[in-house]
Parts: C-alpha cells; structure tokens; sequence
C-alpha cells in the first residue's frame, strides 16, 4: 500500500472535517456557547455532539469554561486555534452562497459599513492570488505535485 502525501488539510479535516464540527464552531461564533443552544441551532442528536465537542476540546479548538456549580455546567469558548477558523467559515459561507442557495441566509456588515467578502491574499504583499501565481515547495524531497518520486 501507498503512503499517502503528507498535507495539511487532512490533518485539519481530521480534527474539524467530520459533520457537525464547522457548525459547531459558528454557534459558538455567534455567541451560542451552551449544550442546548447547540443541539437546537444546529439539529444534532445529543450524543453526536458531545463527541464533537470533545473532540474539538481534546485538539484544542475549544475549550470548557464552568459557568455553574451546582449543578456543574460548562460552555464552550473558541481557544486562539479555534478563532483562525473564522476566516474558513467565511469562505466557505460565501461558496455555499453563490453556489448553493438562492437566497443567502445571512449576511456579515463588516465596521466600515458594507457587506463582508472574505478573499484570501497574500501577507507579505496584499495581493490576492490568481490561477497559476501559486507554486507548491514541498517540505520533504520525495513528493512533487503530481505524487511521490519514483525511487
């Protein structure tokens, strides 16, 4: 068996991939932190999403915060790993908008007064990328875009 090419994205797909995660983490940027807001806002049966709760504590994305004693009760926070998320929700909100509804069920104003579109660009520069500015340099020698060098 092949080994797969080492990437980024699937090891973030690993932690935020699977169903309910990413709207997990947009009830918890709307401000809708508690169990039950979630399980309401976001129609997961329960016990999924205690699992993905867990699991995006267990990688860091959130956290648990005690907001009662008796009886113990927790909310979640985004943790800073969790808030670099924003930008992707975004995008992803945008894609399914001009994609996939005909109507976009919310919008984002942003402070300056206009409507927000999020648009990857360059730090260094500002400049958002086009089709073929973009070269891939591979950490490890052994792959190249098309694959793993022969040996």
């Amino acid at each position: 068996m092949s080994q797969p090419r080492p990437c980024s994205i699937a090891a973030t797909l690993a932690v935020v991939g699977e169903k309910y995660s990413l709207l997990v983490l947009r009830e918890v940027f709307y401000g809708v932190c508690r169990f039950d807001g979630m399980v309401r806002n976001i129609g997961a049966p329960r016990d999924v999403l205690a699992v993905r709760l867990r699991k995006l504590v267990d990688a860091g994305v959130l956290e648990r915060v005690q907001y009662s004693e008796r009886p113990p009760r927790f909310e979640y926070h985004a943790t800073e790993a969790g808030l670099e998320l924003r930008g992707v929700l975004h995008l992803l909100r945008q894609w399914g908008d001009r994609h996939l509804v005909d109507t976009p069920p919310v919008m984002f104003e942003h402070s300056c007064g206009q409507d927000l579109e999020t648009v990857p660009a360059c730090r260094a520069c500002g400049a958002e990328p086009a089709v073929g500015e973009l070269r891939a340099r591979f950490a490890s020698p052994e792959w190249t875009p098309q694959g793993r060098v022969a040996d």
